[in-house]
């Protein structure tokens, strides 16, 4: 079986962002997280979430 990409609900990336659910479908309908549409939900690609994640970080100070 061959390994694809790990997708994720809106609600393991809210709590994975410590974000509510509704903040993830803002981020998704604005373009800024990557998402797929499963039928009347949404799945985000676990590198997707890490990239968000990456380029959201800076310097405090």
């Amino acid at each position: 079986m061959a390994s694809g990409p790990t997708f994720l609900t809106v609600a393991e990336v809210a709590s994975q962002m410590r974000v509510s659910k509704m903040t993830v479908y803002r981020l998704v309908h604005s373009g800024e997280l990557e998402a797929v549409r499963v039928g009347r939900s949404f799945r985000v690609p676990e590198r997707a979430v890490q990239a968000f994640l990456g380029k959201s970080y800076f310097e405090a100070g």
